[in-house]
């Protein structure tokens, strides 16, 4: 069951917006809160999370100060629909998995009615689904990995679509692939997922999107070890902010991911580590980034390259931005790697949540005007 928060005595980074919250929503698959931020910077008020991981809890709620009324739930499969609370917007990061059509299939065959129930039965997914029926958001945005809509050959997405339309009545859909790169220094395609229950102007078409060729470099989220930043230990260290060696690679795996790299240029495809540098931009954070860093390497003149820190990935995500805001990170580097690297980009959310908010629910709100 969902348990009501405690406020936590720690100072935190995030806290709900002042006035009358312009609308109500709820948080699924909450993660460390990417979706979360994004919304509340429209003015809306989180008034339930469910995410599963114990350690991305900690992380949660080390960062989001949230009265008592709020709501935190573990597993999302077992709480019944009538414990979340009354919502406008639901928001969800749901894994991607293939559904099931056997009995679909068969049920087909000998004439009878089948719905969501059958096909996404056993899917996280499901729990969306019967959320959404049960309290009829005004709005909803789901986010997933690019691949969810040729997934499975297509037929993942085309469950889902026929779902909210057919069966839930949300006939006013939207989706686009956004990349990343055009509000951070980060190439991470996703596609998300915008719902209406009642018809509205919205389109993605219109999204304001920067101009990825004038989009930030990596400078804009590494430390700049010149005294500049206050030092961040674990992460950084004495008067400069230098930052610690921990995080440079040893001679030994330096030496296997370079001759891994030759390998797979020898058999003519990409596989490799990818290094960077202040004026690039990085290939995608992943959930195993805390493996061996390789797709993301910070060059270091006269020394091995180095992993990127928690706190850069922090703002790699959007998280945070340096010398203005800080998102605390509570957890283990494997755990923060992992979190980040399964998190949503914050500004990309933001863009999203600015482009609904029109066609949201509003009651005098104060809206901030973050990035």
């Amino acid at each position: 069951m969902p348990t009501k928060r405690t406020a936590p005595s720690r100072s935190q980074t995030h806290s709900r917006p002042g006035g009358t919250p312009a609308f109500r929503f709820v948080d699924l698959f909450a993660g460390i809160g990417g979706l979360r931020q994004g919304f509340e910077r429209v003015g809306g008020s989180c008034v339930f999370t469910s995410e599963w991981n114990a350690l991305a809890q900690q992380t949660y709620v080390a960062n989001y100060h949230d009265d008592t009324d709020h709501l935190l739930a573990g597993d999302i499969t077992q709480i019944d629909a009538n414990a979340v609370p009354a919502h406008d917007v639901l928001l969800a990061g749901f894994p991607c998995q293939p559904f099931s059509i056997a009995g679909v299939s068969k049920k087909n065959s000998l004439g009878r009615a089948h719905g969501f129930r059958d096909a996404a039965q056993g899917t996280l997914f499901f729990d969306v689904a019967r959320l959404i029926e049960y309290h009829r958001p005004a709005a909803f945005l789901l986010e997933n990995v690019k691949n969810l809509a040729s997934h499975d050959k297509g037929r993942t997405f085309s469950v889902i679509l026929r779902t909210l339309r057919e069966e839930l009545g949300y006939q006013n859909l939207h989706w686009r692939i956004l990349d990343a790169r055009s509000w951070v220094p980060q190439h991470r395609e996703r596609i998300f997922l915008v719902g209406f229950r009642e018809s509205n102007g919205f389109s993605f078409d219109n999204l304001p999107v920067p101009d990825p060729a004038n989009g930030p470099r990596l400078a804009s989220i590494l430390h700049p070890a010149d005294g500049t930043e206050p030092p961040d230990e674990p992460y950084t260290q004495g008067p400069l902010g230098v930052v610690n060696p921990k995080y440079t690679l040893s001679d030994k795996l330096w030496l296997y991911l370079q001759n891994y790299a030759q390998k797979h240029r020898l058999k003519g495809n990409g596989f490799g580590f990818g290094l960077v540098g202040p004026g690039d931009v990085a290939r995608t954070l992943s959930a195993r980034y805390y493996k061996d860093g390789s797709e993301i390497l910070v060059a270091q003149p006269g020394q091995n390259p180095r992993r990127l820190t928690p706190r850069e990935c922090a703002r790699l995500m959007g998280f945070e931005q340096p010398l203005k805001t800080q998102f605390s990170i509570p957890v283990s580097d494997t755990q923060a790697y992992r979190q980040f690297g399964n998190a949503v980009v914050v500004p990309v959310v933001s863009a999203i949540a600015r482009h609904m908010q029109p066609w949201l629910p509003s009651h005098n709100a104060t809206v901030t005007q973050q990035q």
